[in-house]
């Protein structure tokens, strides 16, 4: 008797370890695995990684903004930085009446930008109504579209939730290299596409102003950017009149 039940239970056992799962194990089975390829896939993205910009610019730029002045903030890397060089004159001429800020450090990417605004706490004694952000170029040699958007995204972020009342004027990254069929300009065109979507005409706005730097064939003059990536004074003179408009209306 007990040796014909343990024959019936091994039967069971065994029916039970042959059965089909049912479509709920199924399902499990198919979450489970695509978790786990997620999470295998799934990277941080190096361009939202905070990159110290502890140097003697970035000490001058809490010197200045501890007075607490400034109604525009340009945030950026050498090309914003340039405002204070082949720009200055435009720089005086269009934006003076703004009491604008000029937040660009050369060689900076989406990352240290990041920095200087947590870490560096750059922009908190300041009340700006907006905020001019022109970054990525710096990124294109590491970083994937997706990636360099996801660092703008990050700084866009950072300041909507330290300002959240200031407007925000998000630049598409600038044209660069001589020839229009550069696979470079392609990367660029890319990102913008993506950077483009973060405007909600709100608080957040996008522009791109880059065909305005270009000749008819899609080239770049020596005379805009001399080395194909710096704006010269006209390029400039160019950068100035494209957005002080849209600055006026930001402010008011």
């Amino acid at each position: 008797m007990i040796v014909q039940r343990l024959l019936f239970a091994s039967a069971v056992l065994a029916l039970c370890l042959l059965a089909p799962a049912s479509a709920q194990d199924t399902k499990d089975v198919k979450k489970d695995a695509k978790d786990v390829k997620d999470s295998k896939d799934t990277k941080e993205n190096p361009a939202v990684k905070l990159l110290n910009r502890d140097i003697p610019r970035h000490k001058e730029f809490l010197k200045i903004t501890a007075k607490g002045e400034g109604d525009v903030i340009f945030i950026g890397d050498s090309i914003t930085h340039g405002w204070e060089g082949a720009g200055k004159k435009a720089w005086a001429e269009h934006f003076a009446a703004f009491k604008p800020v000029n937040l660009g450090i050369g060689g900076d990417q989406t990352g240290h930008v990041l920095w200087r605004l947590t870490e560096g706490k750059e922009i908190e004694p300041l009340k700006p109504k907006a905020a001019v952000i022109m970054i990525g170029t710096n990124n294109m040699g590491a970083h994937t579209p997706e990636q360099i958007a996801g660092g703008v995204k990050a700084i866009v972020e950072e300041l909507r939730k330290q300002k959240p009342d200031m407007k925000i004027l998000v630049l598409g990254i600038f044209p660069r290299s001589a020839k229009a069929d550069d696979k470079i300009r392609d990367k660029v065109k890319d990102t913008n596409k993506i950077i483009a979507k973060l405007a909600d005409d709100k608080s957040v706005f996008y522009k791109d102003i880059g065909e305005k730097f270009l000749e008819k064939d899609g080239s770049l003059d020596k005379k805009i950017m001399p080395d194909f990536l710096h704006l010269s004074p006209e390029g400039y003179e160019i950068w100035a009149n494209a957005i002080k408009e849209d600055l006026t209306k930001l402010t008011k």
